[in-house]
This record gives C-alpha cells, sequence and structure tokens, in this order.
C-alpha cells in the first residue's frame, strides 16, 4: 500500500533535534503560517499543514489542517486561545472527507462554545456489536460509510472553573455497497440511520490549554437524549464521562485519561460506544468493538526534547459490553500501547505521529493536537 509523504513533513521528520530559532526550519514554517509567536492583528493566526496519515481505517493517505489562534472582541487579555481546526483528507482506499473544531472563549471565560462537525465517505468495515462478533474476522463484511455528523454546544460558567450547558447532535449515516452477508442486513435500523437529539453538558475544567494542556484537570458529563420527537429515528439516551489530569514534571506532562460510554434504550449500530480512534484505544480498527456501554483508561508520559520536538508513551486499557453491570465480566480488558512523535506547528499546538499496539492490530496515526 502506497505511503505519500509531502515534502513539508520530510522535512519536520527529518529535521534535527536541536535548538534552532533563526534556522531554515523555522524560516520555511513561518511561510506557512507556523511562527513561534502568536499574531492577532488580523484577527486570526492561521497556519496551513498538509501532511501524511496512516490508520488502520483508512489506509495512508494525504490531509491537510488549517489551524486559527483568536480571541473574540470581548475576550479579556488573559483569557486563553481560542481555536478553528479545518481539516480534509483523501486517502489510498477511496476515503475522503472535510471537517472543523472549533473552541471559542468568550469575555473572561464565562461563556465557552465548542462545535464539531463532518463530511465523510469512508470505505470501511463492521463484524456486529458484541465482542464476540468483533472476536471472530470471519464476521468482517465491507462497506462505505456515508456520514454528516454536527455538535454545537454552549456552556456558562457557574461557579468557578465550572461550566454548565446545552447542545444539539445530529448524525446521517448511511452504508452503502454493503457485502453479502454483513450484519447491517439483518439490523433493525438498516442501512441508512438518522438520529437527532438535545444533549445537556457539565464540566469542571482547570487546563491552561485545551488543545495541550501542560496543567490542570477537567472532570466532563455529557449527555444525550434522543427520540423521534426530536427527529431521530429511535428513542435512547447517552451518557459520556470523561476524567483527564495533568501533572507538569518540569518541561514534561504526567497525563491521566479515564473514559467511559454508556447508553440505553433502542441504541442504532450506528451510535453504539466504539473503541480504537487517535485519542483512545489507539491501534484498534475504528468500531471492530462496539456496544451498548464502553470503558476505557490511559496513562500517557509527554517528554519535551528541545525545541520544537517531543516524543510521548502511553499505555492503557478498555472494554466493552451490552450492560453496564457486565462491563469487565462480558469482554476481556483490552490493551493499548505505543509511542510518538511531537512537533510544535504553532504555539502550544502540536502536531503528532502516533504508533500503536493493540492485541494482533497496530495503527499509525497523524493528527493535530493532543489526544487528550
Amino acid at each position: 500500500m502506497a505511503k505519500p509523504l509531502t515534502a513539508l513533513c520530510a522535512l519536520l521528520l527529518a529535521a534535527p533535534v536541536h535548538a534552532d530559532d533563526d534556522g531554515w526550519l523555522d524560516r520555511l514554517l513561518t511561510r506557512l503560517g507556523a511562527s513561534k509567536q502568536v499574531d492577532l492583528s488580523k484577527g486570526i493566526d492561521w497556519g496551513v499543514l498538509p501532511g501524511p496519515f496512516y490508520n488502520p481505517e483508512m489506509g495512508a493517505g494525504i490531509g491537510v489542517a488549517a489551524v486559527g489562534l483568536y480571541k473574540p472582541d470581548d475576550a479579556l487579555p488573559d483569557t486563553q486561545l481560542s481555536t478553528l481546526t479545518l481539516r480534509g483528507f483523501v486517502s489510498s482506499v477511496g476515503a475522503l472527507g472535510i471537517g472543523f473544531d472549533n473552541n471559542t472563549f468568550f469575555g473572561d471565560d464565562t461563556w465557552r462554545f465548542y462545535a464539531t462537525g463532518s463530511l465523510v465517505r469512508l470505505p470501511t468495515s463492521y463484524w456486529g456489536v458484541g465482542y464476540d462478533a468483533a472476536h471472530q474476522n470471519a464476521n468482517k463484511r465491507d462497506y462505505t460509510k456515508e456520514e454528516f455528523a454536527l455538535s454545537p454546544r454552549i456552556l456558562r460558567r457557574v461557579a468557578p472553573s465550572t461550566y454548565a450547558g446545552i447542545g444539539w447532535s445530529l448524525q446521517q449515516t448511511r452504508a452503502v455497497d454493503v457485502e453479502a452477508g454483513s450484519a447491517i442486513e439483518s439490523d433493525p435500523d438498516g442501512e441508512s440511520v438518522f438520529v437527532s437529539g438535545a444533549t445537556v453538558h457539565f464540566s469542571y475544567d482547570t487546563r491552561d490549554f485545551i488543545p495541550n494542556p501542560a496543567h490542570g484537570q477537567t472532570l466532563q458529563l455529557n449527555a444525550g437524549f434522543y427520540a423521534p420527537g426530536l427527529g431521530s429515528d429511535t428513542r435512547f439516551q447517552t451518557l459520556e464521562t470523561i476524567y483527564d489530569y495533568y501533572h507538569p514534571l518540569g518541561d514534561d506532562v504526567l497525563a491521566l485519561d479515564l473514559y467511559s460510554r454508556l447508553s440505553w434504550g433502542d441504541v442504532p449500530w450506528t451510535m453504539m460506544s466504539q473503541m480504537g480512534n487517535g485519542n483512545r484505544m489507539r491501534g484498534y480498527f475504528l468500531g471492530q468493538y462496539r456496544d451498548k456501554n464502553m470503558v476505557a483508561g490511559q496513562l500517557e508520559y509527554r517528554h519535551h526534547l528541545v525545541g520544537r520536538h517531543g516524543m510521548v508513551f502511553w499505555g492503557g486499557f478498555g472494554t466493552i459490553a451490552d450492560k453496564v453491570s457486565d462491563l469487565g465480566d462480558d469482554a476481556p480488558w483490552l490493551p493499548t500501547v505505543g509511542v510518538g512523535y511531537r512537533f510544535e506547528f504553532k504555539p502550544r499546538v502540536n502536531v503528532r505521529l502516533d504508533l500503536g499496539f493493540g492485541r494482533d492490530t497496530t495503527g499509525l496515526y497523524f493528527q493535530l493536537n493532543e489526544a487528550f
């Protein structure tokens, strides 16, 4: 399988690991908007980065990301920078897509607005629901996923470092070119699923910079309520819990992530909790292991080498189950370990190349910002 590599990324990965404040690499990156200084004189400080990626779902590909750092007009000087990331990709298996992520902090950080969205066409595979289905490779059937997703939310500070708010979640998924014998064919939700629901959010957050925290912690509770009256095909509920803690060790950081996603009701196969992405359970094929409930944890050591360069090491675990009471019993705990390289593309905004290992599987991820 071809692994395209742009000239820019070849330069980054081959760059000598030493401080070079005025060297050729910094001059090249400055032309791309990747200066070490943030310039808000034009409203948004943009940087553009093309680069390769490889992961178990999409194979090898090329992506382009535009990263914007900015502050709303009413933001105070000590309010953290807001970020807008626009991305697009195409891969060797025929996957293509566009998406965005936005974190906006208003005034003295009294109000926060978050939004994510994506439009993708992705040749992928489906094993079915549950560990037993995923563990048998004979259940694997190919299909192409066509999906649109949008999730805005707004939160208000209700106490020091504490936020509460509401949002909405939309997702339209179509399975096309489904291989004969796929579990999708017998699933009661069929090949086209639309979900729409109101979301409620609570967050205690002392992180200094969300895309790449150096210290602080966050506890997040995100609940979703989907029903036909809200436009959804089926009625179900979800509860996502995230606890992250960041302990500084000089220029290094020890980061802990504990995660759970629980669901109840008539959960469609497209909205099951899934293992394996660039943030958690790295190394697993996204969606191979899916069920109503999932828990996972990981510990990551982020080591600054010198200048713009760094590396990380992590280890973690996760499991899935149909019932909350069966978590840890219904399926074995699956491991994840890995190592990654970091390059500071813009101030506190890292490009990351992660190599993750799971049980009998590996994945290579090229993405922006830290995994958590």
